[in-house]
């Protein structure tokens, strides 16, 4: 029977220890990390997910902005208000809420966040960074699968690691992510000729695929790990992941539900992102201004 990867407590955790440093950085003279999060539209599950954003940061002790702007607001209005955050001394983490509506361009927005300020790890210049193995700001949910990744105490140097999905969010850097770690990583989705030969072989899978458990408790390793990113609703309301959780249970060391797991950890790693970019931020504009004010 597998050992259950608590996403909630892992996360609670992590806030706690956040704000124990913010804490003490601010007995030392510091100002707080500032983060913003911009939402365009009045998407449902976009409102929430920001809302938790904002909570949880001013709970540890953050700034916390939002903006909210109308769906059909220009390109140029919302770009500009991405570069007046930019400029902003007290800000270190901007966030752009996606999906954006429909005609505006999420790349353009994207690239427009300053790379010392990108939390979320999707400018063109972090993907960058971690494709190279240099370092930066990492997305938030391979962040996550890579910190419970440690929390069960599993090495991954030398390992078979399986990538059940290929976006940029999530697939491809936690693939590279796992690489870093010196894992034998095999990248598959959903065409994958043969998933479940591939999945058989893993000493650790994630999977990221978007499709309501694909992948059945039966292909699990013996011992394996598994990192469930999946949440999907099915018909009968409830929300389940990639992963056939129960059978999966029964046959992994290590698993995370769904719900409770690394979805728990995505908004954590964000918050520790903007600390980090804060205390980098700091680090390089000199004591004066890193500073809080008098």
């Amino acid at each position: 029977m597998a050992q259950i990867i608590d996403g909630k407590a892992c996360a609670a955790e992590m806030r706690a220890q956040l704000s124990l440093q913010i804490a003490e950085r601010s007995r030392q003279g510091f100002r707080p990390p500032g983060l913003v999060t911009i939402l365009v539209g009045e998407d449902p599950a976009s409102r929430i997910y920001v809302g938790r954003k904002q909570r949880e940061s001013r709970e540890i002790g953050m700034l916390s902005e939002s903006v909210t702007l109308p769906a059909d607001v220009t390109m140029d209005r919302l770009l500009g208000i991405v570069r007046d955050y930019n400029a902003r001394p007290d800000i270190d983490g901007v966030l752009v809420q996606m999906p954006l509506p429909k005609g505006l361009d999420s790349d353009a927005v994207l690239a427009a966040v300053d790379p010392a300020k990108d939390v979320d790890g999707l400018h063109p210049a972090s993907q960058g960074a971690l494709f190279t193995g240099r370092p930066g700001l990492r997305p938030c949910t391979p962040n996550g699968c890579i910190y419970l990744l440690d929390r069960t105490g599993v090495d991954p140097k030398g390992k078979i690691a399986v990538v059940v999905g290929r976006s940029v969010l999530v697939g491809k850097p936690v693939a590279m992510m796992l690489l870093e770690r010196h894992a034998t990583v095999v990248l598959c989705h959903s065409r994958t000729a043969d998933l479940a030969a591939e999945v058989r072989r893993a000493d650790i899978v994630v999977a990221a695929v978007g499709v309501a458990e694909m992948i059945k408790g039966e292909w699990i390793k013996p011992g394996a790990v598994v990192l469930d990113v999946g949440i999907n609703r099915v018909a009968d309301g409830r929300i389940v992941g990639d992963v056939e959780f129960e059978a999966a249970s029964q046959r992994a060391g290590f698993v995370t539900p769904v719900p409770g797991g690394v979805g728990q950890m995505t908004v954590a790693m964000l918050l520790r992102n903007t600390y980090d970019a804060c205390v980098a931020r700091q680090a390089g504009a000199g004591p004066s201004a890193a500073k809080g004010p008098a």
